[in-house]
């Protein structure tokens, strides 16, 4: 197969027959490094092609579902790893990635063999870690090498081969640190990582084994290499979470075998990562009831509902343009709600500085979270307390009027089961189903909302 050189840039990708100073793609200077590519050839006879049927084939052994033993890695990854599926996992330096993956190996390793290449870590420092986690005993495989190669010539004797596949586990820690010999670049460029992701991806398909990859972060917030990466996998995770915060959260990106948007939830501690069974009860164990500018807000994320509670601060502002600070949602869509509420209700929030967060460092980007943010807005601008066990929820137009949410059963369920008793969401009662041991408060515009505030002690429709 012949080899030719070009030029590529190691920030976008793009390739070039000559060195460039600077990019004519994402305009970086410097970026270009010479790589080697292999010119395909194509073959004039192509009869010996396996050709199938839709129904032919054994799906079931070969993409057979592997508990993990972790109840939230099960549910982000559709019910298990897939047997023959690549998985890319990406979070933040520190976040705890390695930790994570080391706990699964272990717990993987009581029923399937299990092993670890790590291109960052020497096997000392992963025993080191084990032992603090009191893993040390798990019966895993260590490989501490960037040498893709050499992986792959030991596989053999470590994956019994059983009907040509291999009934078995294996990480990489990380995708950016491999590399293969016949590039003849060093690790971390484009053409690297995109041979020795195609390299695993083929092991996987051809044999069975199930495979996740570590995926370094740009300060961007993206995964590092070419985006191709994430086209090639069948699943990206995300692990994400606040160094100053203990939980930890993985959500599901993509999955071709599974709902995409479902989210795992962690408590770090210094045993290592526990899992959260009750994530509502989690990020609401530290509210203090009877607060003005608070409200609970029932997110959906995938099929789970979650709890979560928005805090609002109003003060006057001594500025020309008053702040508008946003931690855990959406800022152009805190502009909106502030402007329908001056434009609609009457409410002066053009000489106020205005903050909003979510507790627990959660991301809530859901439209439906409108109303829980006007109804915390109109509360701390009253300081009127909203009722202690209730929540809110619903979509606000630009006329004022609150449009119906997704999943309204699934999110009046989780309330109900946490014990609260009324919930403000728009809808005639009827019109959406819900829990009988919830009042309904019916918001069908931005002015149900002030009336309820004047006289909040009016009975609700249930």
């Amino acid at each position: 197969m012949a080899v030719k050189k070009v030029f590529v840039c190691q920030s976008c990708g793009l390739e070039a027959p000559k060195w460039k100073g600077k990019c004519d793609g994402c305009q970086q200077w410097n970026t270009f490094m010479a790589e080697a590519v292999q010119a395909p050839q194509y073959e004039k006879d192509h009869a010996h092609l396996p050709v199938e049927s839709l129904k032919g084939g054994d799906t079931e052994s070969f993409f057979s579902r592997i508990s993990t033993g972790f109840s939230e890695i099960d549910r982000v990854c559709g019910g298990g790893l897939v047997a023959g599926s690549v998985t890319l996992v990406a979070g933040d330096p520190g976040i705890g990635k390695s930790t994570l993956l080391l706990q699964l190996a272990c717990k993987l390793s009581k029923t399937i063999p299990v092993l670890y290449v790590s291109g960052e870590e020497s096997a000392g420092q992963i025993r080191l870690r084990a032992k603090r986690l009191g893993l040390q005993d798990a019966e895993v495989h260590l490989i501490s090498t960037n040498q893709l190669d050499g992986v792959f010539s030991v596989l053999p004797s470590l994956f019994v081969p059983s009907s040509n596949s291999f009934r078995g586990f294996m990480i990489v820690d990380s995708i950016q640190t491999m590399m293969l010999k016949e590039m003849g670049t060093t690790s971390g460029t484009l053409g690297q990582i995109r041979e020795c992701m195609h390299h695993l991806i083929t092991l996987a398909k051809s044999t069975g084994l199930a495979i996740m990859v570590v995926g370094h972060i740009t300060k961007e917030g993206t995964i590092a290499g070419p985006k191709l990466l994430e086209h090639m996998v069948d699943t990206v995770l995300y692990f994400e979470g606040d160094s100053n915060r203990p939980h930890r959260v993985l959500r599901t990106i993509k999955n071709r075998f599974g709902a995409t948007h479902e989210v795992g939830v962690f408590d770090m501690t210094e045993q290592g990562l526990k899992e959260v069974g009750n994530p509502s009860a989690f990020f609401l164990s530290h509210r203090h009831h009877g607060l003005a500018g608070s409200c609970i807000f029932p997110a959906i994320e995938g099929s789970r509902p979650l709890l979560v509670e928005f805090q609002a601060l109003v003060a006057p502002s001594f500025l020309a343009s008053p702040r508008r600070s946003v931690v855990g949602s959406d800022y152009n869509r805190l502009s909106m709600i502030l402007a329908i509420l001056e434009a609609r209700c009457a409410i002066p929030f053009s000489k106020k500085d205005v903050f909003l967060t979510v507790l627990g460092g959660l991301k809530i980007v859901e439209p439906a979270a409108d109303l829980c943010v006007a109804l915390a807005l109109v509360s701390c601008m009253r300081k009127q307390a909203i009722p202690r066990g209730a929540i809110a929820f619903g979509e606000m137009g630009l006329t004022g009027e609150m449009y119906a949410s997704s999943h309204s059963e699934h999110r009046l369920r989780e309330a109900a089961l946490l014990g609260f008793e009324q919930a403000f969401f728009p809808g005639i009662q009827g019109s959406i189903p819900f829990l009988h041991t919830l009042n309904h408060c019916p918001m069908n515009h931005v002015k149900d909302l002030m009336t309820w505030f004047r006289s909040p002690s009016i009975p609700p429709s249930s």
